[in-house]
This record gives structure tokens, C-alpha cells and sequence, in this order.
């Protein structure tokens, strides 16, 4: 038995991830697929996309969680940091992960106060929020600022275009072996580039359709 499979995590995280998949956005579709991809990977625009987003969950998958709650719990992780809260769902599943490792605490940031405002609520709601520091604002500040000295796992599922400022930011904090997953990287080849070049420092791998899986080396 597991935080992760039993109540009140369980039956939350079901009925997060079904309201997730029914939730629309007319400001979405209403953006064409080819400035869609352009707002996607703009690092000046970033904030107006993501305004524009507030009532989209932008979830990671079911899987992607467990994956998730896998990593951090067969690598004992005490201190995870998580890049893009939305509403919680992958905050949840790293948490869960934490309290069956004994304790630790998930730094998460999101700037969008609407979202921040219900990921409170449902980290109340599942028992998990002792653990979980919510950070309101710009990472770029807000991750800039009162870091823990070692990280032991890092989740970029924000903004993509600022993956690569954001792991620069954090590289100094990220301990020998921490794991680095990236939710759809894609949109950001020069996070790819870093990540994937010999002599990184790094041990990365495309996982599943959608993730990138890379380990700081040292």
C-alpha cells in the first residue's frame, strides 16, 4: 500500500485528472496551431500564453505521474522542484512520493494566481501539503532565490521555452545522480542540445512520446 494508491490521495487524483480532460479552453482553439507553436517556444511571450491558459489544467498524463512518484521514490528523494504547478497533479505524485520516502519537501512554483489559489486547495484536500511549498510568481525569480543546497529531482512542466534558463538556474543546486524530467522538451531544442551534447554532464534520454529523462552526472 502506497500514499499514491490508497485515500484520500487515490480518489483525488481520479477525479483531478477527470476534471482535467473535461475542461476546454475558447482562448486555446481559438489560436492557430502555427501561432500556437510560436507562443510555445517564445521566451518574451510566455507570460500573455499562459494568461490566456488559466483555465486549462495542462496536466501531465496518468502515466507521467507515475512515472513521477516512481523516480522520486526509488531514488529516496528528499527535496524535489517542480517547474509549473498548473494545479497539482504532478505536485501530488511527487508529495506522495516524499511522504513514503519518510519526509522532504517539493519547492513548486506557478505564476498564474487562479491556479495557485486551487493547488492549495487540493494539496489541503489530499493530506499531502505539509510537505509542499507553493512559490507565486516568475520562476525566474522565484526559483532564483532561498534554494535548498542539494536537489535531489527537478520537473520542468512550465513555460518550455525557459527550460534551459531554468535548469541553469538550478544546475549549481542539482546533487550527483539527481534525475531532470522535462514534459514536452520538444519545444525547447536548446534545453535538448544541452542536455543531449557529450561532456554535459549529463545522461539523457527521450522517454515515452512526450518526456525527456536526463540525470545529472558527478
Amino acid at each position: 500500500m502506497t500514499t499514491l494508491t490508497t485515500s484520500p490521495l487515490a480518489p483525488l487524483l481520479e477525479r483531478l485528472f477527470d476534471q482535467a480532460d473535461a475542461v476546454t479552453s475558447p482562448a486555446f482553439s481559438g489560436i492557430s496551431r502555427d501561432e500556437r507553436e510560436r507562443l510555445m517556444r517564445s521566451k518574451t511571450e510566455y507570460l500573455d500564453l499562459y494568461g490566456r491558459l488559466k483555465d486549462l489544467w495542462l496536466p501531465v498524463s496518468r502515466e507521467t505521474g507515475a512515472l513521477l512518484y516512481m523516480l522520486a521514490r526509488s531514488s529516496r528523494a528528499k527535496t524535489v522542484v517542480e517547474f509549473g504547478t498548473s494545479f497539482g497533479i504532478s505536485t501530488l505524485h511527487l508529495a506522495a512520493a516524499l511522504r513514503d520516502n519518510g519526509g522532504g519537501r517539493v519547492i513548486t512554483t506557478e505564476f498564474e494566481s487562479s491556479k495557485v489559489a486551487k493547488a492549495r486547495e487540493h494539496f489541503d484536500a489530499s493530506g499531502l501539503g505539509d510537505l509542499i511549498e507553493i512559490r507565486a510568481g516568475d520562476a525566474l525569480q522565484t526559483l532564483s532565490v532561498d534554494l535548498p543546497p542539494s536537489i535531489d529531482l527537478l520537473l520542468l512542466d512550465g513555460a518550455k521555452s525557459l527550460y534551459l534558463d531554468i535548469l541553469d538556474l538550478l544546475e549549481p543546486h542539482l546533487a550527483p545522480g539527481a534525475m531532470i524530467v522535462a514534459d514536452n522538451a520538444d519545444y525547447c531544442p536548446d534545453y535538448l542540445q544541452r542536455v543531449r551534447a557529450p561532456g554535459s554532464g549529463y545522461l539523457s534520454v527521450p522517454f515515452a512520446d512526450d518526456v525527456e529523462l536526463s540525470m545529472r552526472l558527478g
